[in-house]
């Protein structure tokens, strides 16, 4: 029996007006000031999202303009960039092993997350299908919604999955395996920062940005900006990276954005989603530990390495996560980069080849 229309009621618009982008920007820089302040891993980021999560789900209308949400994706992308050098293409090898390792995880966690859609949720069938897909939560609500499913269904579950990962992996790492993830990246102070490199690094973002909307990249505002701050640091053209305070304001428009997608609807009237997309991302997180563990056994890749690169909780904040643990930053982000490309690309065209039942 299919329960595509009768989950939620529809979603309640929101006028994009100043108020409810005030407040969305202050609530999650008070929530990150209160995490920073006790030395949370991630503070920013993760504070910012759990306090503008809270609001929105108590009915505080709250909004973060794309076009701002853009802007801090883009300097993300350009930090990540700054960490590419010459000793990346020493480890080269492992590479194969690790896009092996995920395409095998992705058909697995996919089915997995399917059958569970099916079965335990009661969706129907192209609800399911791409509610399970581990990333492109833009295009996977594009494309569903398109071919009869749900979209307010599917653009929920991948929200809830974003958000628990997000939460979930710093806090594993920081009081399960006594990882210490710092509060905020160590990039360096603003004061620090010469004119020149900063200029250098305002024309990366734009240009990259640019450049990859034209050639339709998935995720342009991080990639682009990324391949391009890259190329310049692998030149030698700058070593400088974006100061720690502006990555600190990039976190919180990061964070702010995914507790706001949550605007608009309560508590009571999404809970049985929020329930189900929880037991997805648990799901997911499971699998996700499996993996590292037998990659780890196999001694090609480490535990913390190959928890980032697959756990599907979104690519600039698992490459954030990555960064305040010394990761491989640059191998983390190339494998999400990888996995979100799949996804978009592959999982229409793997949905229009499966039995209609």
């Amino acid at each position: 029996m299919s329960k595509k229309r009768e989950d939620i009621p529809p979603k309640q618009p929101i006028a994009m007006d100043r108020w409810s982008v005030v407040r969305g920007l202050a609530i999650g820089s008070g929530g990150g000031f209160i995490f920073n302040h006790f030395n949370m891993p991630l503070s920013w980021m993760l504070g910012a999202m759990c306090f503008t999560t809270v609001a929105s789900l108590a009915g505080l209308g709250l909004q973060i303009p794309s076009w701002f949400r853009t802007i801090m994706i883009a300097v993300l992308g350009v930090m990540l960039g700054s960490m590419f050098s010459p000793e990346i293409f020493e480890n080269i090898q492992r590479w194969g092993y690790g896009l092996a390792t995920l395409l095998v995880y992705l058909a697995i966690v996919s089915a997995l997350g399917v059958l569970y859609f099916i079965r335990v949720a009661g969706f129907d069938r192209v609800t399911s299908y791409f509610c399970a897909m581990p990333g492109g939560l833009s295009e996977m609500v594009l494309v569903g919604d398109a071919l009869g499913g749900d979209g307010r269904t599917i653009s929920l579950i991948h929200a809830v999955r974003v958000l628990i990962l997000v939460m979930t992996i710093p806090v594993f790492f920081r009081f399960l395996e006594g990882v210490d993830i710092p509060s905020s990246a160590q990039t360096g102070s603003i004061t620090g920062l010469t004119t020149l490199a900063a200029v250098v690094m305002v024309l990366c973002g734009l240009s990259g940005f640019l450049l990859a909307k034209w050639l339709r990249v998935p995720a342009a505002a991080l990639v682009g900006p990324m391949v391009v701050s890259a190329a310049v640091h692998l030149a030698g053209i700058t070593h400088a990276h974006p100061p720690s305070e502006v990555i600190a304001i990039a976190q919180v428009g990061v964070g702010a954005a995914i507790g706001s997608r949550f605007s608009g609807v309560t508590l009571a009237q999404v809970f049985r989603i929020l329930r189900l997309g929880f037991g997805s991302a648990v799901m997911m997180l499971a699998l996700t530990i499996v993996f590292a563990w037998s990659a780890e056994k196999l001694g090609e890749l480490g535990f913390f390495v190959i928890v980032l690169s697959l756990a599907p909780g979104g690519l600039a904040e698992m490459s954030l996560i990555a960064l305040a643990l010394g990761a491989d930053t640059v191998f983390v982000s190339v494998m999400h980069i990888v996995r979100i490309g799949l996804i978009i690309t592959l999982a229409p065209f793997v949905f229009r080849l499966l039995p209609s039942r």
